[in-house]
């Protein structure tokens, strides 16, 4: 496992105001997974997409098994046998696994040769057990099966080198375990795999090295068997790492969201809730604990006007606001953390400004005269960014251009800020690294401490475990059991999201 596949030498890359790999020198060994460890923003990703061809370094070189190569392109990259599979999927949802599979093959010519294709595809699928039929469509497929699509795509090109851009980020903690087992089978073959993340304990499960970014540098490169979790941490974020949070007594005063018997269909028309009954006091976070796709989604979407409910009734503050609309919950006092911060938190060619005032440009001091004043709303958006140290660089950059985790901050901060009286947060720090869980989850507590009423929904369970009161278990829409903290037991609660009723079996 010594031969040098992959290196690069000064890999040096410049965005607008941000100097995003700084003389970067990496090595991929044959036959390893070699883990690419670092903060969002630290450089990762960019990297990555020089070697796939997507970005040119600005200085550097790049080998490929001794050669010095020059990659312009992904089929640059490919023809270099560099296969990369991307943390949002490049796949087109109305086409079959196929189709998917044929675009840009150059040999396809201008006829697809589907059976032969199709039989090709099948036993790429049945090696590694991917159970993938090549005439599905995209958009039938689950998260994690769309994932395996995009590793066939990869294989089927003939990559040897494979890089998975933070696979695991849309993934279940059992989808997530089913990936390591094909990236291990694939290691055993004679791949090499370059793994992009900042789950620290993921990375200690699936790396055989582990090179550490912070700020576009690479602070060094480490055997796994020689460094423990919290020195990865402190590499990645440049001090200590708090991996539990103290909180405070519990001061939980009167009940702000009840939720009674309620019911909803998903999009397919199956029914989501099924007669769901919680309350969350001020004062507390509530947490509903759950695997995906068992209703919590649909949940937060029916408290936040987003989606109807046939029946039942959300009620805050003793008054009713089911199925009225999201503006009049939002004016309520409802906030809301959606799962995904690009499609429905923030507008990603809006600047940090602009996704700023979402919430309060209709209204003063934002709004003057029917117009917006944005020299206060550029002076509140300051006063954001300083709070909740937030990294940007440039503030009337389109709002994509930040890390996924000054992203987060900018929908936490704004959020909060609007002063709710309960605040719906949804996977709150899916995708986040190490530094940004650990500031996302004390603000929230530091909100609980303020007497503001949290619903956290998340397939973490530690993340649930470490800052929920009470823990609502969800199972195909229905809330299996209500357990406080004290009482919480990982195992039971492993369970009941399985669908184990604790008290009848």
């Amino acid at each position: 496992m010594d031969e040098i596949i992959v290196k690069t030498k000064g890999i040096t890359k410049y965005f607008p105001g941000v100097l995003a790999n700084d003389h970067i020198d990496f090595e991929l060994r044959m036959g390893e997974i070699h883990t690419l460890l670092g903060e969002n923003g630290a450089g990762k990703s960019t990297l990555m997409n020089i070697l796939d061809g997507i970005y040119h370094p600005d200085k550097g070189e790049i080998y490929i098994k001794g050669n010095k190569v020059h990659i312009q392109s992904p089929f640059d990259a490919m023809t270099n046998s560099i296969g990369m599979i991307h943390q949002h999927f490049m796949l087109v949802d109305t086409l079959t696994v196929l189709e998917n599979v044929a675009l840009g093959l150059k040999s396809q010519g201008f006829y697809i040769k589907k059976t032969e294709m199709a039989k090709q595809i099948k036993q790429i699928s049945q090696k590694y057990h991917f159970n993938i039929n090549p005439y599905s469509k995209i958009w039938q497929l689950s998260v994690g099966e769309q994932q395996r699509v995009e590793i066939i795509k990869t294989l089927f090109r003939g990559a040897e080198i494979l890089i998975l851009d933070e696979p695991t980020a849309v993934l279940t903690p059992q989808e997530s375990n089913d990936l390591f087992k094909i990236l291990k089978k694939l290691v055993k073959e004679g791949k090499s795999i370059i793994f992009i993340s900042h789950k620290l304990d993921e990375v200690m499960e699936i790396s055989d090295r582990i090179t550490v970014l912070r700020k576009g540098k690479v602070v060094g490169t480490v055997n796994k068997n020689d460094v423990t979790k919290n020195h990865l941490a402190k590499m990645m974020v440049g001090r200590e790492v708090l991996f539990s949070l103290e909180r405070k007594p519990l001061k939980r005063k009167g009940k702000v969201l009840k939720v009674k018997e309620l019911e909803a269909y998903n999009d397919k028309g199956v029914k989501a809730l099924k007669k769901i009954s919680f309350t969350v006091a001020a004062g507390e976070i509530f947490g509903i604990a759950g695997i995906s796709g068992n209703g919590q989604k649909i949940l937060s979407q029916v408290i936040t006007g987003l989606r109807r409910a046939t029946s039942g009734k959300v009620i805050l503050n003793e008054t009713d606001i089911t199925n009225v609309s999201p503006k009049a919950i939002t004016s309520s006092g409802v906030n809301y953390i959606p799962p995904d911060r690009l499609k429905v938190g923030l507008i990603p060619n809006l600047n940090t400004v602009e996704n700023t005032i979402l919430r309060s440009y209709d209204r003063e001091p934002i709004l003057k005269r029917n117009f917006i004043d944005y020299e206060k709303a550029t002076g509140y958006t300051k006063s954001l960014i300083t709070k909740f140290n937030i990294m940007v660089p440039k503030i009337d950059a389109p709002v994509k251009l930040l890390s996924g985790g000054n992203m987060q901050k900018l929908l936490l901060a704004r959020e909060i800020a609007e002063k709710p009286k309960l605040l719906i947060a949804v996977h709150p720090t899916r995708g986040l690294d190490v530094g940004a869980t650990e500031y996302i989850r004390k603000q929230l507590l530091k909100e609980r401490d303020k007497g503001l009423a949290v619903l956290l929904i998340s397939e973490d369970l530690d993340e649930i475990l470490m800052l929920s009161d009470r823990i609502g278990v969800i199972y195909e829409g229905q809330i299996m059991e209500v357990i406080n903290i004290e009482d919480a037991e990982r195992n039971k609660i492993g369970l009941l999201m399985a669908g184990v009723d604790s008290v009848r079996n």
